[in-house]
């Protein structure tokens, strides 16, 4: 099997297709994909640099990605979601990566149907990005039609369909993003949306609810909600990731508004509830290119440089 590898924290080049990997075996619970399309997930080119060497315990050599979308090749026999020969989708076990390889084994539970009216290529910027937004805004917190609602990096894998999500749910969604995005995001069901470097949140009223994958200022950012608001913190400061997480983690404790915290880890239902989602035409993929997986590297070199729309894929 040929796969993404590293062993070693560092920029893209530490990544390499490595060739001869044994295949995992698979359990009785178990399916085994081959992965027809994967993708660069957000915070994956920070994971590889070692930003998050204190946070997350990572042995090395270690894989890549997170999503994938392919076709069911083999089921252990307590299989009862998926059949051999079905087209899923799905992600890697939570805090596990892996995925920018031929094949994948996951536990069944990590698998849905994959949608049928957007091609594999387009699917695979949407299992991990989706169920995030999904989970963020209608579990963590209840967005209502009427609610204001602001996506900070709303061009990003995520913010893209938080946009979507909450103009379906009848918010008033404010989009921040690059000056390039801002059309655009305002024909995907922004409201409205502006230049994340000219302009002042204090412009901008108060929300409900604040979707933020930045990470910076999340103290400014949490003071511009609505008594009662809530804050989803999807993202840690780069430069300081530790020092974020502690000061996330020390807001919880002023009740005036809520911070919701959480990894995501999406259950069946909301893998399935994605899938409805897609096809149903509420939630539109994002793809800003399609690299094969020998090019990796310059996948990561493109995420990294940012202003990316959607998300970077990767065919094996």
């Amino acid at each position: 099997m040929r796969a993404v590898r590293y062993d070693r924290y560092g920029g893209p080049e530490v990544l390499a297709v490595v060739d001869g990997l044994p295949t995992p075996p698979v359990g009785p619970a178990d399916v085994r994909v081959e992965v027809a399309a994967t993708a660069v997930g957000g915070g994956e080119t920070a994971i590889r640099a070692g930003h998050l060497r204190r946070l997350l315990r990572r042995r090395l050599p270690a894989g890549t990605g997170v999503d994938f979308v392919g076709t069911v090749a083999e089921a252990g026999p307590d299989v009862t979601r998926a059949n051999v020969g079905d087209a899923v989708w799905g992600l890697m076990p939570h805090g596990t990566f892996g995925s920018v390889a031929e094949s994948v084994v996951v536990p069944q539970e990590r698998v849905a149907a994959a949608p049928r009216s957007v091609s594999p290529g387009e699917a695979a910027a949407l299992p991990a990005s989706g169920t995030t937004a999904l989970h963020a805004l209608t579990r963590r917190t209840r967005l209502s039609a009427g609610q204001r609602l602001l996506v900070r990096g709303a061009a990003g894998g995520v913010g893209v369909v938080a946009v979507q999500l909450g103009a379906s749910l009848g918010a008033h969604v404010t989009a921040l993003a690059g000056a390039d995005h801002l059309a655009w995001l305002r024909g995907t069901g922004a409201a409205e949306a502006f230049d994340h470097r000219t302009t002042e949140l204090g412009e901008l009223g108060r929300f409900d609810v604040v979707l933020d994958l930045v990470g910076t200022r999340l103290p400014e950012v949490r003071s511009h909600l609505v008594r009662g608001g809530t804050l989803l913190p999807l993202a840690l400061d780069p430069r300081r990731p530790l020092r974020s997480a502690l000061r996330t983690a020390a807001g919880m404790l002023d009740r005036r508004t809520r911070i919701a915290l959480f990894s995501n880890d999406p259950s069946p239902q909301e893998l399935e509830e994605l899938t409805a989602l897609v096809d149903g035409g509420t939630v539109r993929p994002v793809v800003a290119a399609v690299l094969a997986m020998d090019d990796v590297v310059e996948a990561h070199r493109m995420a990294e440089r940012g202003g990316v729309r959607g998300k970077i894929i990767l065919t094996p």
